[in-house]
């Protein structure tokens, strides 16, 4: 029996040699640049270095020179860095708290060893006022979890988000 590409990344791990998809905004792309970075770590809070993490987003639209979408590999230290396009507000999911505005987000795909598929996390950004009354972040419970979908600034344009994959500081993963 030979594993399929829904339960392994393996055999298209060479996706991810190409740098540049990083960078969303590769293509010309207009707006507020901003770069997201961190450190995903296993159980032991040790980093996996190993991993591909894929980045999404519809806010602003898909276009010739934003493709909404970029791929990193992590760095030997579990790091990761990505350079995109600050997002906007979305209309919220159909029937999801009277259908109120999404705060500012980007969806994770995350792809490592140990796991059949992919996990799915989002990235919100701190100080946003639409994090309060987001539709998906109020979902969480208990709420002392949804720091773990917040990036905080730690400099101007530049964000951090660490992802834990297990232990007492696990990020909050979404099913879809």
């Amino acid at each position: 029996m030979f594993a399929t590409a829904s339960q392994t990344i393996g055999p298209f791990w060479h996706l991810i040699d190409d740098p540049a998809w990083f960078d969303l905004t590769r293509f010309g792309a207009e707006g507020e640049r901003i770069a997201i970075e961190g450190r995903m770590t296993d159980g032991a809070a040790a980093g996996v270095t190993d991993a591909a993490i894929e980045l999404f987003q519809t806010s602003p639209a898909r276009s010739a020179s934003f493709p909404g979408y970029g791929r990193t590999a992590t760095g030997s230290d579990g790091t990761f860095r990505f350079v995109t396009i600050r997002p906007e507000p979305l209309s919220g999911p159909a029937g999801a708290r009277g259908n109120a505005l999404q705060a500012p987000h980007c969806g994770i795909a995350i792809f490592a060893r140990g796991l059949l598929k992919p996990l799915f996390t989002r990235v919100y950004f701190a100080g946003e006022a639409l994090n309060e009354t987001d539709p998906i972040l109020a979902l969480i419970d208990p709420p002392s979890r949804r720091p773990t979908l917040i990036a905080r600034q730690i400099a101007p344009a530049r964000y951090h988000l660490d992802i834990s994959l297990q232990g007492d500081a696990e990020t909050v993963f979404l099913e879809f």
